[in-house]
């Protein structure tokens, strides 16, 4: 059953966010892998750009959900390219979400424990918070690497939940990927939100199975309840 939005923060010890797709613009993230990897891909193997997509795609498949699918250096490895690289000359398209930066700077004068969890990789972190500035508005961070599992998988909840021992009925978790919540819920987490519009240049999703919100800011202007 959906929480009631003006009540989701009411029980709320723990918040836990997401980064890409809930805080950061996931369309850095698109421009990245749909569109500079396969070029630079292309070239490198001498193919053309649909036959590089089509390689690509045969391998997103195949780990999509793993977490050697986050793993920047598994990718350039496999693709014999610089990722990280891409990045670095793309950083100054690194953006929050519509309203997110207001949201993280308002839910400090909540009384709950603000964690990102996000399955990035450390240095992409690491590189997004130097634009951001992201990493002064929460008590922790986590990126999943360190815990040896995604968070689609039960692993990483069970490891992660022995360094923040978070109560399932405080806790709310916020995520843009059906899977991830999925796995979320199978742990005992309750109190689920999808982002709907996580990438800003397409169109918004539909939050079947969870509470969905256009931006996370919403959380705060419906949210009737007082700090």
């Amino acid at each position: 059953m959906h929480t009631s939005l003006n009540k989701i923060l009411t029980n709320c010890k723990t918040l836990m966010l997401d980064m890409d797709g809930t805080i950061l613009d996931l369309a850095y993230d698109s421009s990245i892998w749909l569109d500079l990897v396969p070029k630079e891909y292309a070239q490198k193997k001498g193919i053309s750009l649909k036959d590089a997509n089509i390689e690509l795609h045969k391998y997103f498949v195949s780990m999509q959900g793993t977490l050697q699918w986050y793993s920047l250096d598994h990718w350039s490895d496999l693709l014999g390219i610089d990722i990280l690289r891409i990045h670095e000359l793309q950083k100054n398209n690194i953006q929050y979400l519509q309203d997110a930066e207001y949201f993280l700077r308002k839910i400090k004068s909540y009384d709950i424990r603000l964690l990102l969890v996000t399955n990035s990789f450390r240095s992409i972190l690491d590189l997004k918070s130097e634009v951001t500035g992201i990493d002064k508005y929460f008590d922790q961070m986590y990126v999943s690497h360190d815990f040896g599992a995604p968070k689609e998988s039960q692993i990483f909840w069970e490891r992660f939940n022995e360094i923040e021992t978070f109560d399932c009925r405080q806790t709310t978790f916020v995520d843009d990927t059906e899977s991830v919540l999925d796995s979320a819920r199978e742990f005992g987490i309750d109190s689920l939100v999808q982002i709907t519009l996580p990438d800003s240049r397409k169109k918004e999703q539909v939050a079947e199975n969870y509470l969905g919100l256009k931006g996370i800011n919403q959380l705060i202007n419906n949210n009737g309840c007082s700090n």
